[in-house]
């Protein structure tokens, strides 16, 4: 198994393979193992704010930022009385402004359900979260099986077991993700928490060393070039609306966005565009405007 599998479409490993598979991951996982600061807590709440904060980010920057959060919403109460200005400025610099409201909103239903969610169904019922980042509260919170499929876990099944192949879909990582992941915490060397932490932590080993394996997925995008794009002055609009300290006209808004623009060398925004910005922002929930001035 150290050396690799090419499985088939539609082919199965056995069960001998399977072992040797788990037992590969498992020794990696000791050697490998990284002493992250959400490891060292079992709280779902804590453990749920680092899995969204994880998603298509680096692991140096989350470190500190979760800290952070965890210093200003505590509890997931805390964060559920909170208001959204607050919420989306200490979310500043982490991307995908959407997370942080849904963040919010989660909590807001788990503070009237008066606990943290066990269950797969109940976790995805909340806002924002999805299949994955259930399985890894499940897991990391609960030490309870499931099928946490996310890029480092993909890397390493595609490089164990899918070693020649291209264009591998996740409908055949996905059993064998939940076959693999052990039934139970019987065994503290071998549970559901040890078990994924160790194809994360050797999933990133493998994509800092070999090129990297999960660009075989038919799962895998490249993300696009976030300065200069749409996404990027959707976010510097929210950040001057947030940092000011009264409402803003429409044209104090396009004149801190052209600052900024002309700042890093691009061109100013036309006002049209200033303006269907501004308008998204207003649809989905992230800002407000009352007699023409916009306020968080």
């Amino acid at each position: 198994m150290e050396r690799g599998l090419t499985l088939g479409p539609g082919q199965q490993p056995s069960a001998a393979q399977m072992a040797d598979f788990h037992e590969a991951v498992l020794r990696q996982g000791a050697l490998l193992y990284r002493d992250l600061p959400w490891r060292r807590t079992r709280d779902p709440y804590a453990i749920w704010i680092s899995e969204v904060m994880l998603q298509q980010t680096q692991v140096s920057r989350v470190e500190g930022r979760w800290e952070r959060w965890l210093d200003r919403f505590p509890t997931y109460d805390a964060l559920a009385q909170a208001n959204s200005a607050d919420v989306l400025q200490e979310w500043q610099g982490m991307g995908y402004n959407r997370r942080a409201l849904a963040l919010l909103r989660a909590a807001q239903a788990i503070s009237q359900l008066g606990a943290f969610p066990r269950d797969q169904s109940d976790l995805v019922a909340l806002p924002g979260i999805g299949p994955a980042t259930a399985a890894g509260i499940r897991a990391f919170a609960y030490d309870l099986p499931g099928t946490y499929l996310e890029t480092n876990v993909r890397t390493v099944f595609l490089h164990a077991l899918y070693r020649q192949r291209v264009d591998v879909p996740d409908r055949e990582l996905v059993p064998l993700v939940a076959a693999a992941c052990p039934k139970d915490a019987s065994n503290p060397e071998d549970d559901p928490r040890t078990w994924y932490y160790a194809l994360l932590d050797y999933g990133a080993h493998l994509k800092r060393t070999l090129p990297n394996p999960s660009r075989r997925s038919r799962a895998h995008t490249v993300q696009s070039r976030f300065e200069g794009s749409h996404r990027q002055k959707r976010a510097e609009v929210l950040r001057i609306v947030l940092g000011a300290h009264a409402s803003l006209p429409t044209g104090e808004v396009a004149d801190a966005l052209n600052h900024h623009e002309l700042s890093a060398g691009r061109p100013p925004v036309p006002m049209p565009e200033v303006e269907a910005l501004l308008a998204e922002l207003k649809k989905e929930g992230f800002i407000t405007n009352k007699a023409g001035y916009w306020s968080i």
